[in-house]
């Protein structure tokens, strides 16, 4: 899987989270660009006001640092490594690993791409 800028313009939803309990009717949503594997977005949904990623893919691993401002008024920044999935509809899913800075807890998300 190393179709040249594969997530661009394509946009995923959270569908679980071990690191909080995922809305399903308002999910968090991700819109994705990608440019020669260099990839970088955005985010808000449930709990997230605005989020911003910045990262690289190779083939279908994806490394991405990310800070977002939650509902709260809290900041939250990490970072993240995501394995990409292709559904048997053929639609993309992220499976990432991520930690929070100053946080050794990893959490698992998964991603589903909106089509």
């Amino acid at each position: 899987m190393n179709d040249t800028d594969l997530l661009n313009g394509r946009r995923f939803v959270m569908i679980s989270s071990t690191a909080s309990e995922v809305n399903a009717d308002a999910p968090t949503e991700f819109a994705y660009e990608e440019s020669g594997g260099v990839i970088w977005g955005h985010y808000t949904g449930d709990t997230v006001v605005h989020g911003r990623f910045v990262g690289t893919r190779d083939a279908d691993r994806i490394e991405i640092s990310y800070v977002h401002l939650l509902k709260t008024g809290e900041r939250a920044s990490g970072r993240g490594a995501s394995r990409i999935e292709t559904a048997g509809d053929g639609r993309l899913r992220l499976v990432e690993e991520f930690q929070f800075e100053d946080d050794d807890t990893t959490h698992i998300s998964i991603c589903a791409e909106v089509v």
